[in-house]
């Protein structure tokens, strides 16, 4: 009597080559969301930084007149790991500003983003009032 068994199952090799494939597969799975994380809170990052660059901007607007120079500070609450740097410099026409604003992280000061526009802020014309107008004419003609 010769009996024939079939074997059930899988061999150890089968088994190794197996749980290799499924840890390759599980490295790349793991590194493709760690990527998608980092790339998504960079984006994240950098548009916060666009949105502060664009607040500082308008709140600039906001203030009604321009003034050349530089000047930086640090935001509040949870932003406070950001600070800006604003630079006005006048361009020609008369009235009108390159601004630039720069936002970085507070510690380490690492640039995350620089916004530039331009605003015109109309030079101030004063109207002479008689008196000065007058005055001027008789300088002109030699008189006093």
């Amino acid at each position: 009597m010769s009996k024939t068994r079939s074997q059930a199952g899988f061999s150890l090799i089968e088994v190794m080559v197996a749980m290799l494939i499924l840890g390759i597969g599980l490295v790349g799975l793991v590194h493709g969301i760690n990527t998608a994380l980092v790339s998504s809170k960079e984006a994240e990052t950098q548009s916060l930084a666009a949105l502060l660059a664009a607040g500082q901007i308008e709140s600039l607007r906001a203030d009604g007149f321009v003034i050349e120079g530089e000047s930086d500070g640090e935001f509040d609450g949870d932003l406070s790991i950001y600070s800006w740097k604003q630079s006005v410099k006048p361009t020609a026409p008369e009235g009108l500003f390159e601004v630039t604003v720069t936002i970085e992280k507070t510690e380490g000061g690492e640039e995350l983003y620089e916004l530039k526009t331009m605003l015109f802020d109309p030079p101030v014309i004063r109207e002479e009032d008689e008196k000065d107008r007058k005055d001027r004419e008789r300088k002109k003609r030699g008189g006093s």
